[in-house]
């Protein structure tokens, strides 16, 4: 599609926490194609990293400790790592999300890293109404709906106030991650459709931005090189994206179409939907059920309300442009969905 070539100059040696998940790997990929060394911090160690020529270090990024070691010697790093989800307990989010935010900073400072991109997400301005191409100078959300997206923002604002000129930082905030490899959109969307248990919220007519892995790997990098060189990237955050926002409920339809899962007809009014997550978040709470409610006021507004922004700001400053566009995007996803399909994983 004609987008730049991230060079990655400057940049001979990285640390990229969670680097086993589906951004991180995507990273790590791109990374090691263009001959940069590469370090991963995770709770596990990934064979796939380590065929790609990955050094694996296994530990947790709430541990000081551990992510000191991570930090050493190396001169950029991509702080990936988060507990995702919309549903559990604050300690848990506040401890990997901020905590773990915290240590990598203090990390980088210690060890004289000189470049931090952070993954970030839309949900840090989210405030229950609709978003229709906002950019970066819309506020933080007053009031968030569920803890990820809380304690994400407070992430980002850490990572965003440690710009200084020993340590360059920018944050990224791509929306609705998805392709070959997702381990959370794509899959729970097939699985509710094939169980018949998705109905459209409020009018289906909302759109929503959407961010191809490549997509969201390639605008890191490109993050990367701005920080190693211009240098006008740092302080800054940045919405990612495709070239154009979609209709959700018309993008998963044709998801279902061409992946043979019967398209979402039945709609309930997103008042209903709301009432019912409501419901169900308090009645978990009472009974201190761990598992995510099958609906909540969160997931109702996020899949009711357009929420879709301005990628200008990454156009200018990182030379950003999707390498991979939605229709080929779709193929390589459906490629993906039938194969794990046939295999039976």
């Amino acid at each position: 599609m004609g987008a730049k070539e991230t060079v990655c100059s400057n940049i001979n040696k990285v640390l990229v926490t969670g680097g086993g998940g589906f951004v991180g790997r995507a990273i790590v990929r791109m990374l090691t194609e263009r001959g940069v060394s590469c370090r991963v911090i995770g709770r596990n160690r990934y064979p796939e990293i380590e065929e790609m020529g990955g050094e694996c270090l296994v530990g947790d990024i709430s541990d000081r400790h551990i992510v000191l070691e991570a930090t050493r010697d190396v001169d950029t790093v991509f702080h990936v790592a988060a507990l995702a989800g919309i549903w559990g307990p604050w300690h848990d989010y506040y401890t990997t999300n901020v905590i773990g935010t915290e240590n990598v900073i203090h990390g980088c400072q210690v060890n004289n890293v000189a470049r931090l991109i952070y993954t970030s997400t839309p949900s840090v301005v989210f405030d229950q109404q609709d978003i229709r191409g906002g950019d970066e100078s819309l506020p933080y959300a007053s009031r968030f709906l569920c803890n990820y997206a809380k304690s994400k923002m407070m992430a980002e604002k850490i990572v965003l106030s440690a710009d200084s000129d020993s340590l360059h930082s920018c944050a990224i905030r791509p929306h609705l991650i998805w392709g070959p490899g997702d381990p959370h959109l794509i899959p729970r969307l097939v699985e509710s459709g094939k169980n018949g248990k998705l109905k459209i919220i409020g009018s289906g007519n909302n759109m929503v931005d959407i961010s191809y892995i490549d997509n969201v790997a390639h605008g890191h990098l490109l993050a990367a090189d701005n920080l190693a060189s211009a240098g006008t990237a740092a302080g800054n955050a940045y919405f990612l994206g495709q070239e154009k926002p979609v209709v959700l409920w018309q993008w998963v339809n044709v998801l279902f179409s061409k992946t043979g899962i019967p398209q979402v007809t039945a709609s309930v009014p997103f008042a209903v939907a709301y009432c019912i997550g409501a419901l169900l978040e308090s009645a978990y709470r009472l009974c201190r059920i761990r598992k995510e409610p099958a609906m909540t006021r969160f997931v109702a507004y996020q899949l009711s309300k357009s929420h879709y922004f301005s990628h200008d700001r990454a156009r200018r400053d990182l030379d950003y442009s999707p390498v991979v566009s939605v229709e080929e995007g779709m193929e390589r996803t459906v490629r993906w969905v039938k194969e794990h399909d046939q295999n039976g994983t």
